[in-house]
């Protein structure tokens, strides 16, 4: 981790941890999944110290404020060193995982195939309907 001058928003990304290649950083910040200041950036977009990131990965939303530049990946640990995800981010991502496992349960199954019973009890409900 070594203060640089200029460091690529996508490469930056990358060695924070975020995505596992510069290509999926590059397609995210195309995308319009990754603000810079509150609004959309390009790849190209120094990183300055102090900055905050809006990173959109699946169902979550995080900000981060970054704490230091690197161009080089590294270790998990020294990985996020680079940044600090604010405390509203941290509680907002927790309740909203906390209600998307709320909500596993409460979905309805798929419907399966009657077994051979209902199968005859659904023929004679049918029969008796024609006539």
């Amino acid at each position: 981790m070594s203060d640089m001058a200029k460091v690529r928003l996508d490469k930056w990304l990358w060695a924070a941890r975020f995505y596992k290649t510069r290509g999926i950083a590059k397609q995210m910040i195309e995308g319009g999944k990754v603000h810079y200041e509150g609004q959309r950036a390009k790849c190209s977009k120094a990183v300055e110290l102090g900055a905050t990131l809006q990173i959109r990965q699946g169902w979550d939303e995080r900000i981060i404020v970054v704490k230091a530049l690197s161009e080089q990946r590294r270790g998990a640990a020294e990985a996020q060193a680079l940044y600090e995800e604010t405390a509203d981010s941290l509680a907002r991502r927790e309740e909203h995982a906390a209600q998307r496992k709320a909500m596993k349960g409460s979905e309805l199954s798929p419907k399966q195939k009657p077994d051979k019973r209902s199968r005859r009890q659904l023929l004679e409900v049918k029969e008796l309907q024609r006539g």
